[in-house]
């Protein structure tokens, strides 16, 4: 039973009170400094002076002559306090227990939020401070609208809702069918036995998209070409193939033994490498992001391995020449099977060029001939009209000379 504030032992300025007690036998008491320890008023006689001890120690902790009745004070309680005391009245009865824990009132919470598609995000926590006891989240989130009148105010938020913990008690929640272009509010709670803490978290969809990873990543020699590999990857199975949103890519590989990285940026599913190192083996690793460069490249997937061919270019087989072979007896008519590749390789050479690219060059080339050739035909011109006459031979007339002699010319006087 609990005496008068009173007559309480105050703690000293440089001390941290209790700041909540669960009483009750088998209660728990929470406190980070001084602990203050009660025993339930419907136990004893009013204001009888008992003596606390701990559960299966005998030695005396605290004596019915401390004036503190069934109070028991703790100084400078620490994790080597926790346990069982139990109170005992003057004729040696079993007054009461207390169970001591002690832990820290909860903090904000560390919270970061990630979407991994346009319709759906996670949010995940941590906490700050480890409490040291049972704690338990709050997790809801509200949806922000911009005013019709005003576009810089926000409208009061809609909401609350749920938000649902994947699994529940997990450190992390869920939200289905979130709006591309809108704003959420998080909403995350720190509950323990002292009290509550709350971090609000403002996230938008395109500022924390990040896609997971690109899969099926294959590397594959070109037969012939011992400086090139094919490498294929697939969208990741989380991202929604729609023609709105779409995904770029990135890719790197390197030399085994070479740690620096070469990045390419390709324009499709695959990407083919024209600067391998002959004979080494390649690893290659792909990340992915929204194409319009709304949130964060994703992480790399995992590296895959690839090895330049090493052999000759192989001779086309003509068509005449392939030998027939009978069709399995097994093999169904109506199968639904998709056909099987051609064994035989490529044998263009591989160009990654664009269309337009390769026309820019041609019509590059014939500029420059056309001007090649003017230039040509230029200067042909003027060393045959400015090269001089030969010395034994007879004078030839000039290149712009009259056919008729001045003299004979009609009209012209005799000198």
């Amino acid at each position: 039973m609990s005496v008068p504030r009173s007559q309480r032992k105050e703690p000293g300025p440089d001390e941290q009170q209790l700041l909540r007690a669960e009483q009750g036998p088998g209660g728990r008491g929470y406190s980070p400094g001084i602990c203050l320890l009660l025993l339930p008023r419907d136990l004893g006689l009013p204001r009888a002076p008992v003596s606390w001890f701990r559960d299966h120690e005998t030695s005396l902790l605290q004596g019915p002559d401390s004036g503190l009745g069934q109070e028991l004070v703790l100084a400078q309680a620490d994790s080597t306090d926790e346990g069982t005391y139990i109170c005992r009245t003057l004729d040696g009865a079993l007054g009461g227990m207390v169970t001591l824990q002690l832990g820290y009132p909860p903090a904000r919470p560390i919270v970061s939020c990630r979407a991994a598609d346009y319709e759906n995000f996670s949010c995940t926590w941590s906490p700050s401070q480890v409490s040291g006891l049972p704690t338990r989240y709050l997790t809801s989130y509200r949806k922000k609208t911009v005013s019709r009148t005003d576009g810089q105010r926000m409208s009061p938020s809609t909401g609350p809702w749920p938000c649902p913990q994947d699994p529940p008690g997990a450190a992390r929640c869920v939200v289905h069918g979130a709006e591309f272009w809108s704003q959420y509010r998080i909403n995350v709670t720190e509950v323990n036995p002292l009290g509550v803490s709350t971090r609000l978290l403002d996230v938008s969809l395109q500022s924390i998209l990040r896609p997971d990873p690109p899969q099926g990543l294959q590397v594959e020699s070109v037969p012939g070409y011992p400086r090139r590999l094919r490498a294929s990857w697939m969208y990741p199975a989380s991202w929604p193939r729609q023609p709105h949103f779409l995904l770029k890519f990135r890719l790197q590989y390197r030399p085994v033994q070479h740690p620096a990285w070469s990045t390419v940026e390709p324009t499709g599913l695959e990407e083919v490498i024209t600067d391998a190192v002959a004979g080494l083996p390649h690893a290659v690793r792909v990340s992915a992001r929204d194409f319009l460069d709304a949130g964060i490249w994703s992480a790399w997937s995992p590296e895959a391995w690839g090895t330049p061919s090493t052999g000759p270019l192989p001779k086309e087989i003509p068509a005449g020449s392939q030998p027939h072979t009978q069709p399995d007896e097994d093999t169904q008519v109506d199968s639904p099977a998709p056909p099987r590749p051609s064994l035989l390789p490529d044998l263009l050479p591989l160009d990654n060029r664009d269309p337009l690219e390769q026309v820019a060059v041609l019509a590059s080339l014939g500029i420059f001939s056309f001007l090649g050739l003017a230039a040509g035909a230029l200067a042909l011109g003027l060393w045959l009209r400015l090269r001089p006459d030969e010395k034994d031979g007879p004078q030839k007339p000039g290149f712009l000379a009259p056919m008729i002699p001045v003299d004979k010319l009609p009209g012209a006087p005799n000198l």
